[in-house]
């Protein structure tokens, strides 16, 4: 049985953790000891301690050395984690100390990757020293990220979320989107195209639920005409342009921004779709009743004063 967390807490220490990852990346007591600086004899007692701490056997021992199983990796996984915010912990520290701009983890959905970028550029001119780490990833697992505090705020839907109540945001703006394909696409120069000639091209599409998927399946819907049946689904903004870039006959739905730049690249070409639904605008959010960093908050009153020009 796994012990308990307070437990946990009150055994554990960090030495043992950094223990953990040496033997994973080793596979060897003494090498693992050797690089953590302790005996091969102390080694094998924090290993036990360790161990015992788990309420579980961690690592395999076989003719080889040690091999992490299935817990071991687990345990492993999240001592580099631990490690790694230590590591950023006394990073922002060093930066607050040396009057320097220190650090932000900030997410992002794909749609708003252009404005979060032009924000984090000028933000870098009179912050130079600032460190920023960029997550983009779909809204339901940026919130998640929020809740365990790796992220410091992010540009996402709160919609999604069963707990809303719990974050605090500001509305930055409304997403526009635009229909895009290969640039030899057959309805390419087309004057306008409606979903029932799309209906026989290869769609790329979000994953199921997520708000853009949502607003197809509705236009889909107020226009009578069924969803493709056999779409390629992808939350990747680089993955839907490989796949168009491939196929001459795919076709994806894109938050314009993104769109254009791609555009821009000649990656794409827009098709001249006219969009009944509007989709929910994104949002900044950071966890309730959580004050952000003197960092976080420069982030994010860039972001809220861009959002208001652009308006």
């Amino acid at each position: 049985m796994i012990a308990s967390l307070p437990s946990l807490v009150s055994r554990l220490r960090l030495r043992q953790l950094r223990l953990l990852i040496a033997l994973d990346e080793h596979g060897s007591l003494h090498k693992a000891a050797e690089h953590v600086s302790i005996t091969q004899p102390g080694a094998t007692k924090a290993l036990n301690e360790i161990e015992s701490a788990f309420g579980a056997r961690l690592f395999s021992r076989t003719s080889q050395g040690l091999e992490a199983n299935d817990l071991g990796r687990c345990a492993v996984r999240y001592a580099r984690l631990i490690h790694s915010d230590l590591a950023h912990l006394r990073e922002e520290m060093l930066g607050i100390l040396q009057g320097q701009g220190g650090r932000i983890a900030v997410g992002t959905i794909m749609g708003a990757v252009p404005m979060l970028v032009d924000s984090v550029a000028r933000l870098r001119e009179t912050q130079p020293e600032l460190g920023v780490e960029i997550v983009e990833d779909t809204s339901a697992r940026l919130l998640g990220l929020i809740d365990q505090g790796r992220l410091d705020l992010a540009i996402c839907r709160t919609s999604v979320s069963q707990r809303p109540q719990a974050y605090e945001w500001q509305t930055l703006r409304q997403e526009r989107l635009t229909l895009v394909a290969h640039p030899d696409h057959p309805l390419v120069g087309e004057q306008a195209v409606h979903l029932a000639q799309l209906e026989r091209y290869r769609w790329v599409v979000y994953p199921a639920n997520m708000p853009l998927r949502l607003v197809l399946e509705r236009e889909f819907s107020q226009a009578g005409v069924e969803f493709p049946r056999f779409a390629l689904e992808t939350a990747s903004t680089f993955t839907t342009l490989m796949l168009l870039q491939q196929d001459p006959h795919g076709v994806a739905l894109m938050p314009s921004e993104v769109a254009d730049a791609s555009i821009r690249l000649g990656a794409v070409v827009a098709l001249p779709l006219r969009m009944q639904s509007r989709i929910e605008p994104h949002a900044l959010v950071t966890r309730q009743g959580v004050p952000l960093s003197s960092s976080a908050r420069l982030l994010w009153d860039a972001l809220t004063a861009d959002a208001s020009t652009a308006r």
